[in-house]
């Protein structure tokens, strides 16, 4: 599988079939209420991670993000795969073949968590909230086809942090991307979430 792909997976962009619908407790709603807030206000973020594929492989890189609409995932050396969100198109820089590919960010299951008004509701259904190993877990779903397939984000309580999230692909391959050291309130530099060529042959690809 071809890292690009894998860039594709940790953003939740390939997905897999899901069981019915969680019923909606007390509970259920005041965890869904409290990582929606914790969300909301999450502007801008950094952090270290760890992506597991489903054969065991492991990427390691660090993880920036700006709300609203921007992020930047970078590979460790050797790898010079990228992805960045400019605030209106998601790129995927693919090193091995010198070629990038994009899409726009509403087309993409991380559109909910990069929007200015993030909500657990409307287009966007939360499937299930569990308590397992360690993790407040919540499993988010598109709301007109809930069958599609999902992202489950894992957070550790006390205080409630994003530590990781898991996509599983239409094969039933599962992809995790874990959070290390993450800092919040961090001021980015502009240029980190600008599409740049590597090898200086395009300009003002997101312009």
């Amino acid at each position: 599988m071809r890292l690009i792909a894998l860039a594709l997976l940790a953003l939740g962009l390939l997905l897999s079939p899901l069981p019915g619908a969680a019923e909606k407790t007390e509970s259920f709603n005041k965890d869904v209420k409290m990582v929606e807030h914790y969300l909301q206000n999450l502007e801008s973020a950094r952090a270290r991670f760890v992506q597991t594929t489903h054969d065991g492989t492991q990427l390691v890189g660090t993880f920036y993000l700006q709300r609203p609409g921007k992020l930047r995932f970078e590979y460790d050396e050797p790898i010079k795969d990228f992805v960045v969100a400019d605030g209106f198109f998601i790129y995927f820089y693919d090193a091995e073949l010198g070629e990038q590919t994009n899409a726009p960010i509403g087309q993409t299951l991380a559109d909910f968590f990069l929007r200015k008004d993030l909500s657990l509701e409307g287009d966007i259904m939360v499937q299930s909230v569990r308590r397992k190993g360690g993790f407040l877990q919540i499993e988010l779903v598109q709301s007109s086809d809930p069958e599609a397939g999902s992202i489950t984000l894992g957070f550790k309580e006390d205080p409630l942090t994003l530590s990781k999230w898991r996509v599983v692909d239409a094969q039933g391959l599962i992809t995790e991307v874990e959070l290390f050291y993450l800092k919040t309130d961090i001021k980015h530099p502009a240029d980190l979430f600008v599409y740049a060529d590597p090898e200086g042959r395009t300009k003002g690809l997101n312009d």
